[in-house]
C-alpha cells in the first residue's frame, strides 16, 4: 500500500474567513473540543483545549483544502462573507472593564481580540446547541 503525498496549496480564502463552530466534547468521547467548518463538509478535528481545538483546526483546514485541489474539486466560497467577497462585519459596544479582559487574555493567548472573539462566540454557540440537543423533548399533551 502507497501513501500519496499531497502538496500544500494557498488556501483562496484564510481559515479566519470560515465560520466554524467549537463544541464541547463528552467524557464518554474523550472530553476537550471539537471544531467542525460547515461550509466544508468532513473538515473537522479536536483538541484538549480551545487553544489546542483552534490549532489543530487550522491545521485540519490546510490539509481538507489541499486535498480538494489534490482531486480537482471546487473550494466552497465562505458563507459569511457578503455578495462581494468581503467578511461580514459585526461592531458591538462593550463596557471598559470587558474589553481589558479580552485585552488581557488575547495576550495571554498570544492571540488578536478578534480571534479570541471569535472563538469565544464559536464556544458558546456550540455550548448551547450540545445543551439544546441534549435537553429533554418537552411534550404538550
Amino acid at each position: 500500500m502507497s501513501i500519496k503525498q499531497i502538496k500544500p496549496v494557498t488556501p483562496p480564502d484564510p481559515f479566519e474567513a470560515y465560520g466554524h463552530i467549537i463544541s464541547p466534547l463528552s467524557v464518554e468521547d474523550g472530553g476537550g473540543y471539537m471544531i467542525t467548518f460547515p461550509d466544508l463538509p468532513g473538515c473537522m478535528s479536536d483538541g484538549e483545549t480551545l487553544e489546542e481545538v483552534l490549532a489543530n483546526g487550522r491545521d485540519a483546514f490546510n490539509s481538507w483544502i489541499a486535498a480538494q485541489v489534490d482531486m480537482g474539486r471546487q473550494i466552497p466560497i465562505p458563507t459569511h462573507y457578503d455578495e462581494e467577497g468581503k467578511p461580514v462585519k459585526f461592531v458591538q459596544r462593550l463596557p471598559r472593564s470587558l474589553h481589558a479582559s479580552l485585552q488581557a487574555r488575547a495576550k495571554a493567548e498570544g492571540v488578536s481580540i478578534n480571534t479570541l472573539v471569535l472563538a469565544l462566540i464559536a464556544e458558546g454557540l456550540g455550548r448551547r446547541e450540545t445543551a439544546v440537543q441534549n435537553s429533554p423533548v418537552k411534550r404538550v399533551a
